[in-house]
């Protein structure tokens, strides 16, 4: 059974109530045996015996009185240095994990982030350090996140900053008129630069809950066969076969529409970009679906590609996060559309499931919350 602070508090002044009381008791019997015996010695003799019943009570009575003032001025002393000796024992044992637990603040305070505090019980102090201990696991990992996305940042500018650079170097140096070609290929280089740099402060917004949606009443199903359309031809180009069901048309939610045309643009080259020749994608749509005890419009996109190991499913919504096999940035993009899609529909009030095997395919799932209203 796990006592709380205040159990503990109680136990250990009951115990020490019970210790004095148990000292008193034993303390007076003890010595009021040793009165009587000193009394028997110094005080009964002929004067005592011929003395009345009466006043042989009042020479007792004052005899033990005056014995046991002497005693009480002991006892006092002797029970006040055991009650403050005990309540310093009961104060350090209390305040012990408190003072480990401010060690360790006064290290994070330092900027050293690499501490774990021992739990040495399952009290309030117990909670307190384990909620500590999670507390800085949260922020090595923001720190880690930090560091991991200054460096994918830097990294994701650097090439195309580079070569531009070195387009604009060799035209300066052959100190030629600069071909229209070149400057075809520095446009798609700084339309690149501008869709990273869009696509990280619309990420910044949603995850700071900042994202402004124009939420306005949308068919789900007629907008998702225009995507399909438009991103038909790429997966043609691949060989692939792209197949899109509808149970039932309309199915409408309130939605950003570009916001979600994105979600589900990003969804799509996904699967296009993981899937092998030959392969098929297909987008399901079921209008209505209870889950978290609310109504949901669910679109589930589908393929045959190289799936996902079980180990990075918890990472894929990352930003810049890239699975091992698409490590390239040729392959694997920037790593963002994934995490982009993620807060999107997470501002929608909806979420994103995912269900993978490795060779055999992957199912997103994006559920859209189904208003009253519509």
């Amino acid at each position: 059974m796990t006592m709380t602070v205040r159990q503990k508090i109680f136990a250990f002044m009951g115990l020490l109530v019970l210790i004095i009381g148990v000292s008193h008791a034993v303390t007076n019997q003890v010595y009021i045996n040793f009165v009587f015996d000193q009394f028997r010695k110094e005080e009964i003799n002929t004067s005592y015996l011929n003395a009345t019943p009466g006043e042989q009570i009042e020479i007792l009575k004052t005899y033990v009185t005056n014995k046991m003032k002497l005693i009480g001025l002991g006892k006092g002393v002797f029970f006040v240095a055991t009650g403050l000796f005990f309540s310093l024992w009961i104060s350090g044992v209390l305040t012990l994990p408190l003072k480990k637990l401010m060690e360790a603040i006064e290290r994070v305070a330092r900027g050293d982030l690499d501490v774990n505090v021992p739990v040495p019980s399952k009290d309030e102090y117990g909670k307190v350090i384990r909620t500590f201990n999670d507390m800085t696991l949260r922020l090595r990992e923001a720190e880690d996140a930090r560091r991991r996305l200054v460096a994918d940042v830097a990294h994701e500018l650097r090439t195309p900053l580079s070569i531009m650079q070195l387009k604009l170097e060799n035209a300066q140096q052959a100190g030629q008129n600069v071909p229209p070609e070149m400057l075809l290929r520095l446009h798609d280089e700084v339309i690149r630069l501008s869709l990273l740099v869009e696509d990280l402060h619309n990420l910044s917004l949603a995850e700071a809950d900042r994202l402004i949606l124009d939420r306005k009443s949308l068919d789900l199903a007629a907008r998702l066969e225009q995507i399909v359309d438009d991103v038909k031809m790429e997966a043609e180009e691949n060989g692939q076969v792209i197949h899109l069901s509808i149970n039932t048309r309309p199915v409408m939610v309130m939605a950003d529409a570009r916001r979600i045309t994105q979600v589900f643009i990003n969804l799509l080259t996904n699967a296009i970009r993981y899937t092998p020749e030959g392969g098929k994608i297909s987008v399901v749509i079921e209008d209505r679906v209870m889950e978290r005890n609310a109504a949901y419009a669910c679109v589930s996109i589908i393929d045959t590609g190289i799936g996902i190991p079980a180990e990075e499913l918890p990472h894929l919504f990352d930003r810049f996060y890239r699975v091992e096999k698409a490590r390239s940035r040729h392959a694997g993009g920037t790593g963002l559309g994934l995490s982009i899609a993620h807060h999107f529909v997470r501002a929608h009030g909806g979420f994103i499931r995912v269900a993978s095997q490795p060779d055999e395919g992957t199912r997103f799932s994006v559920y859209l919350p189904i208003g009253m209203d519509i």
